[in-house]
């Protein structure tokens, strides 16, 4: 599984937040230290929101030094398009394109400006003739979009380098300012194919600031090409929103969806603990998860409907039913059971899975974050990255429909493209 980092140092005389440079831009840091601050609630369709109280009305995001240069030289007019020199310097062409959404996850966001910069070849924030002396600090690979009322956005640029004779791996940092927010937030997007990006989530861990923080790249014949939606607010401390439900459950609209083994007892993984979306994680996967309160006639209704549209999507859909009742738990007559009920159904594509709890550490699945009470959780995801879940969601027709809608929708352009080989 692939993750994303933040690395945040300050300075021990002034206390306040730096940004990680080359040598030549390098500041004295004596303290290293990892902040977030989450509060989490919910909202109707289950994702996660942060709220402020009046007492805590601390900077949305937390400060972000350096991204003041995002309004120097700041063009007149800003498209939701933009094409940076590295596109017609560098030796690797890079298109980064998605849809910025609110914090729903669902709903486009219009009039959101992006700044981004990055290094070059070299793993430097070189300059030209063009660059002026009041953002050297960012190089002539800088950018700025913003987004019409669809939330489409399209970065064509060059891959950066990491820096020279350092372990921080190749990044792009985005400087975020939405229209009704005082100030602007920073995110860092990374490379999932980065030799050097699994020791830094070892070393730093996991924080994924509006939305996952990997770009996973397909090759379409010389260009790189990385889907990758933002979703304003998520992960960004002190990020104003409201409670509007108490029901949580699964991980929220734009981050990964996790590496879990379930234990397979009906499908092509029958008999071993296969991760779905390690093995499967490519095209849309589907994940319906059931826990203490199992209603088996609605069950029955979603397995073979999931099933179908599996069959009919082939190898671009996967679809896994996890079971985690904890209540009725045994393990040898739980895989009984799920083997006689495929069989029953006669399933063709899905896999019927269990764990012993949703709270269970030893295949993972607790990373899930699914909250056996809920009647169902459904994870709708896409090259690994969650597009989209429900919650309690009755097996009809419209609900169907609401499913085949989704995963017609996110394919994209690019979703034919293959991957590059990773070692």
């Amino acid at each position: 599984m692939y993750l994303v980092s933040l690395t945040i140092f300050t300075n021990s005389s002034t206390n306040n937040t730096i940004t990680k440079f080359p040598n030549k831009y390098k500041m004295n840091c004596m303290k290293l230290f990892t902040v977030f601050l989450v509060i989490l609630f919910v909202s109707c369709n289950g994702q996660s929101v942060l709220e402020v109280s009046k007492e805590n009305s601390n900077t949305v995001g937390g400060g972000c030094e350096g991204c003041e240069l995002m309004y120097v030289e700041i063009p007149d007019e800003i498209s939701n398009e933009h094409t940076s020199l590295g596109w017609f310097e560098g030796k690797q062409k890079l298109i980064i394109t998605g849809t910025v959404f609110q914090l729903d996850g669902k709903t486009p966001a219009a009039n959101t400006l992006i700044y981004y910069w990055h290094t070059d070849d070299a793993g430097l924030y070189s300059s030209n003739e063009q660059t002026s002396e009041k953002v050297k600090a960012h190089g002539k690979l800088r950018g700025w979009i913003k987004t019409d009322s669809s939330g489409k956005y399209t970065i064509k640029t060059s891959r950066p380098a990491s820096y020279p004779n350092e372990d921080i791996p190749q990044h792009i940092h985005l400087s975020i300012k939405e229209p009704n927010i005082t100030n602007e937030y920073f995110a860092d997007l990374y490379f999932d194919d980065d030799k050097l990006y699994l020791a830094h989530k070892k070393k730093y861990g996991k924080i994924d600031r509006a939305g996952s923080e990997i770009l996973r790249v397909l090759i379409d014949n010389e260009v790189q090409i990385a889907e990758h939606d933002i979703i304003l607010g998520l992960n960004i401390p002190h990020y104003p929103s409201l409670k509007q439900s108490n029901n949580l459950s699964g991980l929220n609209i734009g981050e990964d969806q996790p590496s879990f083994t379930p234990y397979h007892a009906f499908g092509a993984d029958k008999g071993t603990q296969t991760c779905p979306v390690c093995k499967y994680g490519r095209y849309h996967g589907i994940i319906y998860f059931v826990g203490n309160h199992p209603n088996w006639n609605e069950i029955k209704t979603w397995l073979i409907f999931l099933d179908n549209e599996s069959r009919l999507r082939e190898k671009y859909l996967k679809t896994y039913f996890v079971l985690g009742n904890e209540k009725e738990f045994i393990h040898e007559n739980t895989f009984t059971f799920l083997e006689s009920l495929g069989k029953e159904l006669n399933l063709q594509n899905i896999a019927l899975t269990f764990v012993p709890s949703f709270n269970d550490s030893s295949t993972e699945v607790n990373l899930n974050k699914i909250d056996a009470e809920a009647k169902n959780t459904i994870i709708i995801y896409k090259h690994r990255t969650i597009v989209d879940k429900y919650i309690n969601l009755l097996p009809t027709k419209e609900n169907f429909a609401k499913i085949i809608n989704v995963l017609d929708k996110t394919k994209g352009n690019y979703f034919n493209l293959e991957e590059p080989k990773h070692d």
